[in-house]
């Protein structure tokens, strides 16, 4: 199992960072590796979305815990790997402390997190950044 993690503090508070993550057809203004992404239904367990990332194939992912201004959690399947996504909110005393964390798994986690992995490891800080401006606009 391999694991990528990045946090990033805001001084916007948890509700303005969660609107944004329930946008999930504006992801991209946040994150400009994502050429489209949408979800089917409201933002709850169980809903289904995909995601393209910019020169990439579509991937559909499943909400697999939503716990509102919290966390939230989504679930990829690849070829013999899976891929979760988990967003964490934690209130400080001047704005939100926010953790995103990313676990490959599976028998192929080892190609994927090479693949796929270093990819992200090098744009999620940079994302992070552009959401933490966007709430702290709002």
């Amino acid at each position: 199992m391999k694991h990528i993690q990045h946090e990033e503090i805001t001084q916007a508070d948890a509700t303005k960072l969660w609107k944004l993550y329930q946008d999930v057809s504006n992801w991209k203004a946040w994150d400009h590796e994502i050429e489209e992404s949408f979800l089917n239904g409201e933002f709850k367990v169980g809903s289904k979305g995909m995601l393209k990332p910019k020169g990439g194939p579509k991937t559909w992912f499943r909400l697999t815990e939503v716990r509102e201004n919290k966390f939230f959690s989504d679930l990829t399947r690849l070829p013999f790997c899976k891929l979760e996504f988990r967003h964490e909110l934690v209130p400080t005393n001047s704005g939100t402390k926010f953790v995103h964390r990313v676990t490959f798994s599976g028998p192929l986690s080892f190609l994927f997190s090479r693949i796929i992995g270093n990819k992200i490891r090098k744009e999620l800080p940079g994302a992070m950044k552009n959401l933490a401006k966007l709430a702290e606009d709002r």
